[in-house]
């Protein structure tokens, strides 16, 4: 088991994976540096989901390596795992997954105060991102009180509040507008390089995986080569499997 270069802070290798004997990953590989964007993008049913959760620890592949910031994620205990992901990884998928008894900023905060984080401090941070976010004025509402679009940029800003060290966005805007799914897009980007947050995007929309600084391409599982993200294959210091 080599380890992964020194300058990558999320590395992938070799990741297989099957559900219920169909086939989500054969043999994807990446590396992501600390600071980058880098965008998934696919036709959906082509993996993203499956790829991003063996990145972030939620999956273990059935074969290959996950590896975040020099230690071996898929070698890590479940417990071990659960801490990393409360402690230096965040989570946005395409439905919100508030808790629903507790307000827009409790939700916001609650990765902040399962860390230990003082109940001040994190509803400062929560209230400060609700309003980058335009949702400030929804602090003390309750989920089932808020519009899908107000409740998916609450999920933003829980996100953000964490300044985890890795995002990982599984098509984020999905639920959205155009409009709004493009301005939360631009407040998410702006923080994520403002904070030197790495960020993993799923999505099958071009337009959004234009908006990170690389793209790799999923197909049926495999990684592809892409003619409109020129130098794709050339950063990954790992085989691929095309």
């Amino acid at each position: 088991m080599a380890a992964p270069p020194d300058n990558d802070v999320l590395w992938a290798r070799s990741l297989h994976h099957t559900h219920d004997g169909s086939p989500a990953l054969s043999g994807v590989s990446l590396g992501v540096h600390e600071g980058e964007i880098l965008a998934v993008h696919g036709p959906r049913g082509c993996g993203k989901t499956t790829l991003l959760h063996c990145l972030a620890g939620q999956t273990v592949p059935q074969e290959g390596e996950v590896w975040f910031d020099g230690a071996p994620v898929h070698t890590m205990s479940p417990s071990r795992r659960e801490r990393l992901r409360l402690d230096r990884f965040a989570w946005i998928g395409p439905e919100p997954a508030l808790v629903p008894e507790l307000t827009a900023w409790e939700n916001t905060a609650l990765p902040l105060l399962l860390r230990g984080t003082p109940r001040r401090a994190a509803k400062t941070a929560a209230l400060e991102w609700l309003e980058r976010l335009d949702v400030g004025a929804c602090a003390k509402r309750r989920p089932r009180a808020l519009l899908q679009s107000q409740r998916q940029r609450v999920a933003v800003a829980r996100a953000l509040a964490a300044e985890p060290a890795v995002l990982f966005a599984d098509e984020p805007t999905a639920a959205l507008h155009s409009a709004e799914g493009a301005q939360v897009l631009r407040t998410l980007t702006a923080a994520a390089r403002s904070h030197r947050i790495t960020v993993v995007l799923a999505t099958h929309d071009a337009d959004v995986a234009a908006l990170a600084d690389r793209t790799v391409a999923l197909f049926d599982g495999r990684r592809v080569n892409s003619p409109d993200t020129p130098g794709v294959e050339g950063r990954d210091t790992c085989s691929l499997s095309v």
